[in-house]
């Protein structure tokens, strides 16, 4: 089972993995980014509930996987070291290459299986420190591929239960064949995709058995993160709330009630959590673009929003202008026909389309128009 015919097989398809989560990983890196030379787009509207779901079903794939990879292949790392100072070499690379590369895999994963379940038992900030160990972890990959290239051609290229690749001592029988661990690492990985991706598709639900979010919630829709852990209860039901319109020293101040008498559209959009999540939900509110005429916003500037919630990381967000000025952006008053419930943000939340749902601000108080 120690074979390099193994390792390769079950390798390519972790690679694939590995792909698929480090791009979609920077996507939503990007996204999230309050600086963005090239303005993150905003159709289709169920762009990042398809890259993030896909981000977490590859990641938890690639657990199987990557077990399996390091078992095939952890006797390489007692051999003795060749003489020859070139091989030497190489083989010092090839094995600090694997040291980075299964250390930062196994964070990667072990932290992101972490995040999804929204359990955190550590001090570090989550996101910069999952992005930085990405590049490790993938260049480290590459620098691996790079030095077995000429091995995982020649396995790839012959029958996986073909003994021209193995060492001279690999010859205990095994009671499953090589074929056999292969196929079944493939189908230990689907099954753990399949296990996580009700959580993005909704018709897989029912037997997504380790999705930690069912689709349940008030109106139908997931909660993150509650009114009672964001502490905004008694703000958001206060009668003295109102959202306050600025751009520079002109201040618009309404009511939700004088909110709810200006023209209201209603928009199908999904909301996309960075946990894997996703569901979609009918928002009813002021197209974003109506309030921000009332301070005669300037088409293209960008808009701060805030929350009524006084800590955390996304208390305040920006809102890139093409997301500002695009016309299904709305501060939402209902969701599903009745008003908002106060989990989802109660009195007034942004919806947007194609935005991660941490920075759809919840109990919106305050919209700045930046300079």
């Amino acid at each position: 089972m120690h074979s390099a015919a193994v390792a390769a097989r079950v390798g390519l398809v972790l690679a694939v993995c590995f792909g698929i989560c480090f791009t979609t990983g920077l996507i939503s890196h990007y996204a999230q980014s309050p600086s963005q030379p090239v303005p993150f787009p905003t159709s289709p509207s169920w762009g990042y509930r398809v890259t993030q779901g896909l981000h977490v079903v590859t990641g938890t794939a690639s657990v199987p996987l990557l077990l399996v990879k390091l078992w095939t292949v952890y006797p390489q790392l007692f051999r003795r070291p060749p003489r020859e100072l070139r091989k030497a070499a190489l083989d010092g690379l090839e094995r600090l290459s694997i040291l980075t590369l299964v250390a930062s895999a196994l964070f990667l994963l072990a932290s992101g299986l972490a995040n999804i379940t929204e359990w955190y038992p550590w001090d570090f900030s989550f996101r910069p420190t999952h992005y930085a160990l990405a590049w490790i972890a993938i260049g480290s990959l590459v620098v691996h591929v790079a030095v077995k290239l000429a091995v995982i051609r020649e396995a790839l290229g012959t029958d996986v239960e073909d003994p021209a690749l193995d060492s001279g001592n690999a010859t205990r029988p095994s009671a499953l064949s090589r074929r056999g661990l292969v196929r079944a690492s493939w189908l230990a990985a689907g099954l753990a995709a399949l296990a996580v991706a009700g959580n993005t598709v909704p018709f897989l639900r029912k037997v997504s058995v380790l999705a930690p979010h069912s689709g349940d919630g008030p109106q139908d829709l997931p909660v993150t993160k509650s009114a009672y852990a964001a502490r905004v209860g008694a703000a958001a039901t206060s009668a003295a709330y109102r959202l306050e319109l600025v751009r520079g020293d002109r201040t618009v101040t309404l009511s939700r009630d004088e909110l709810l008498a200006l023209d209201q559209q209603t928009q199908e959009l999904p909301i996309a959590c960075v946990e894997g999540w996703s569901a979609s939900g009918t928002w009813t509110g002021v197209r974003l673009r109506t309030l921000l005429d009332l301070v005669d916003r300037p088409a293209g500037s960008d808009v701060h929003l805030t929350s009524l919630q006084e800590s955390g990381a996304f208390r305040r967000s920006t809102l890139p202008g093409n997301f500002a000025d695009d016309d299904r952006t709305t501060l939402a008053l209902l969701l599903n026909g009745e008003a908002l419930a106060l989990d989802h943000g109660y009195p007034a939340r942004l919806i947007a389309p194609n935005r991660p749902g941490v920075l759809q601000t919840k109990w919106v108080t305050r919209i700045e128009v930046l300079a």
